[in-house]
């Protein structure tokens, strides 16, 4: 149950449903437990009652009386049952979306090299199926287990109260119970948690198979994946089999030991009864302990299976817990909260990636006033997306600084410096939503005029229109209802409607045409007035127009200038300039 202490703040959360669950839960229990007595009192009526000097009528109408009693005792615990469980189970519902959440929240903060080391399909399951487990404890497990508890408290209470000596030869199974149901739940603890480790695998595979659907059956891979699959289905059906297994076994041994407690009521009560003792003065005693003990089976036979809830949640909550405890690596030290203005300055900047050890950037410096265009060129791997990466804070740098408006990037407010950054990545991301909502996604309260411009300016308008459903239209997982190019240029308007004081492009015209492109730099340069912009691209049509233009090559700055400078010296951006500019002649 260690894992599981992390849930006893949603149950203080929770405390009045929690206490208001127990209290409806006693009073239930009492009513339930009050039947067999009204049962054992129409036992002793109809035994004694020719001693009693009552007539068949009288006898009719005592019996007719209790039947009565009973049947309201059963409505009234029924629906105190009821109760219980809209305040547990309900709780149990509060609970999971508090955690969803939290959990959510928490995958929001991790840095990139979170997602990086983890895969998509794993982050779902924990998400989904293992929160759902951990419900399945805070509701059903929490609530049959006070049930059972206090069930068992007031029916003891009560067949004490008859019979000490008949309650403890009825009791004598429980000590066994007990050891069946320890050494049960570490199995099932063992294979549970395995269970929920190869469903991640599977989630992860399926998922990882959806998106890249397209490349599958370009390759013609679907019998290779289908057997893959049929494998991974195999095994998990087997860890599931094999859990099963264990879980199974509850409920037989359950109803044998209560069916021993039975016959130790019959035998041992019988011959009490016999001997004469002044406890089990008639038959109805006996039946009314037999009526107690069968009141026991349903909690006891559910002991199995709350333990089984109780060891998967506690599996599925330490992998929650696995997440919940990394720290993301960027800190939000927030000490600077002014407003940021937009003038950029790296000063002698390192940085290699922790997963491949890469160098990417080497002693990279540059100054970019505030309104400057800075446009970075170089070959594939140079390290030009890195610095927009650095600037984001995606990524921490090692060596050397960042300062955003002369302040340290890491001493400003996280969620502030992101704001004022408006980003097309080089792989134009698109959520299955409609297109104006993606391009809303820049400014959320931007109307419809608004996004209309921010297309117009991004080349995107005139192909949107010509969709059925226009602006409406609903696009596929990743946008893959647009072609490249489409999907770039509504990540353009995205970052344009936005209106961010600092304005990254990462390639973002590399699947344009050089027509279309030359329509977006003439709107981009009317747009990134009074905007400090860096723009990565291969194209010199892209550079030439920026204030600067910097070339990397293996993470250094090999050029550095004006495209007027840059063109008039020998070097790799005069080379770059005169090779695209003759396959321009020649197209």
């Amino acid at each position: 149950m260690k894992e599981l202490q992390y849930l006893n703040k949603y149950f203080i959360k929770y405390k009045y449903h929690f206490l208001l669950g127990i209290c409806i839960t006693i009073i239930a229990q009492i009513f339930f437990s009050y039947t067999p007595k009204l049962i054992s009192a129409a036992f002793k009526i109809i035994e004694n009652y020719p001693e009693n000097g009552m007539n068949s009528q009288q006898v009719m109408q005592l019996l007719i009386q209790n039947i009565l009693l009973a049947i309201g005792t059963s409505l009234v615990a029924g629906f105190l049952t009821f109760l219980m469980r809209q305040t547990l189970i309900v709780m149990s519902r509060h609970v999971e979306f508090d955690l969803k959440n939290e959990v959510f929240r928490h995958y929001e903060v991790l840095d990139q090299g979170f997602y990086k080391r983890n895969r998509t399909g794993d982050l779902m399951s924990r998400i989904s199926e293992d929160v759902a487990k951990v419900r399945m404890y805070v509701g059903p497990a929490v609530m049959y287990t006070i049930n059972t508890v206090i069930r068992f408290g007031v029916v003891i209470i009560y067949m004490y109260h008859v019979s000490p000596k008949l309650t403890l030869y009825t009791l004598l199974p429980l000590p066994i119970l007990s050891y069946v149901i320890f050494r049960l739940s570490v199995l099932i603890n063992k294979r549970s948690t395995a269970f929920q480790q190869f469903l991640s695998k599977v989630s992860s595979f399926s998922q990882e198979v959806f998106s890249g659907v397209r490349v599958i059956k370009a390759y013609a891979l679907e019998q290779k994946n289908q057997e893959e699959m049929a494998n991974l289905a195999a095994e998990s059906k087997a860890k599931s089999l094999h859990l099963a297994g264990v879980q199974s076994l509850f409920g037989p041994l359950m109803i044998t030991l209560i069916g021993v407690s039975n016959l130790a009521v019959i035998y041992f009560g019988g011959m009490m009864y016999i001997e004469g003792d002044p406890h089990i003065k008639n038959i109805g005693v006996i039946a009314e302990f037999i009526l107690y003990v069968n009141m026991l089976t349903w909690p006891v036979a559910t002991i199995g299976w709350v333990s089984s809830l109780v060891q998967e949640a506690e599996a599925s909550q330490k992998r929650i817990n696995e997440f919940l405890k990394t720290e993301p690596e960027i800190k939000n030290n927030a000490k600077y909260q002014g407003t940021i203005e937009g003038r950029i300055e790296f000063k002698n900047v390192s940085y290699t990636y922790e997963d491949t050890q890469i160098e990417a950037l080497k002693g990279v410096s540059f100054v970019i006033e505030k309104g400057q265009t800075l446009a970075i060129l170089g070959k594939t791997g140079a390290g030009k997306s890195t610095i927009l990466t650095l600037l984001t804070r995606l990524h921490d740098i090692e060596k050397g600084s960042i300062l955003i408006d002369n302040q340290p990037i890491d001493t400003i407010d996280l969620v502030q410096l992101r704001d004022a950054i408006g980003i097309v990545p080089q792989d134009a991301f698109l959520f299955s939503d409609t297109i104006s909502n993606n391009i809303r996604f820049g400014k959320e309260n931007a109307t419809m005029e608004e996004i209309e411009t921010a297309a117009k300016q991004a080349a995107v308008h005139d192909n949107i229109i010509q969709f059925n459903q226009q602006y409406e239209t609903v696009l596929g997982e990743r946008g893959i209802t647009l072609s490249g190019g489409q999907k770039q240029r509504v990540s353009i308007a995205r970052a344009i409607i936005k209106d961010p004081k600092i304005l990254l492009l990462d390639d973002c015209l590399s699947a344009v045409d050089t027509e279309t492109e030359e329509k977006i730099i003439n709107h981009l340069s009317s747009i990134s007035k009074n905007k400090t912009t860096l723009i990565v691209s291969h194209r010199v049509s892209t550079a030439k127009n920026a204030d600067q233009i910097i070339l990397l090559d293996e993470g250094k700055i090999i050029q550095q200038g004006t495209h007027f400078q840059l063109v008039n010296q020998e070097g790799y951006y005069k080379a770059l300039y005169e090779k695209q500019l003759s396959e321009k002649e020649v197209e």
